[in-house]
């Protein structure tokens, strides 16, 4: 069975290391505090889970999640992460991050500057457009009518492919972006953020975005 690495354990860090239990997965999970204030979450997931360091995450993920604030991404251990499907779930909130001026320009993406700084690993891009809460929550079976849709980009075939079918297996309908370059149509303050949708209507909502909101 897949393993997951997951560098973050914050709202979304937690919420898909509950869902990947759910479903079969295992889960290695870091955060930035040490593996000791984790505690409490491995003993909720069970036996599947157990918590580590961020290279340590990094190293036992066949798949790694990296969800820590834009400002943290410099830390992200790069040699653990060399040649593996790394989803990315981050979004740039200035107040917290400080300012960026490429991202204020529209010049790149988050995941580009994830891409940027582990040239080699394969990013897509997931969950970041979805309150953390909804992820255990607001899956259905495939079929559903109205079965909520999330978005992923990037610029490797499996790492997509990835995403596409652990989105499947966790309840939910995949539309495809395209290259991480347009990643931005689900970003913060896009009609496509944190918003319920349908796969029509996330690309309805994709398509209307403006480069800068």
């Amino acid at each position: 069975m897949t393993t997951l690495g997951i560098i973050g354990a914050g709202h979304i860090g937690s919420q898909v290391a509950r869902v990947a239990v759910a479903h079969g997965y295992d889960v290695v999970i870091s955060n930035s505090r040490g593996p000791e204030t984790l505690a409490a979450l491995v003993e909720e997931l069970g036996p599947r889970a157990r918590a580590a360091t961020a290279a340590e995450a990094g190293e036992a993920g066949d798949v790694v999640v990296v969800t820590v604030p834009l400002r943290a991404l410099d830390q992200i251990p790069v040699e653990p992460l060399a040649g593996k499907i790394v989803l990315d779930t981050n979004n740039y909130y200035f107040e917290r991050d400080g300012h960026i001026e490429a991202l204020d320009k529209g010049e790149t993406t988050t995941s580009e500057l994830l891409q940027q700084h582990l040239p080699t690993s394969k990013i897509a891009k997931a969950f970041n457009h979805i309150y953390a809460a909804d992820i255990t929550t607001d899956g259905a079976p495939a079929g559903t009518e109205n079965r909520r849709a999330l978005a992923t980009a990037g610029d490797d075939a499996e790492a997509v492919a990835f995403v596409t079918r652990f989105y499947d297996e966790i309840g939910f309908d995949t539309v495809n972006v395209g290259p991480l370059s347009e990643s931005w149509r689900v970003e913060r303050d896009r009609p496509a953020y944190v918003v319920r949708q349908n796969a029509a209507e996330l690309e309805a909502n994709l398509a209307i975005a403006n480069r800068l909101p």
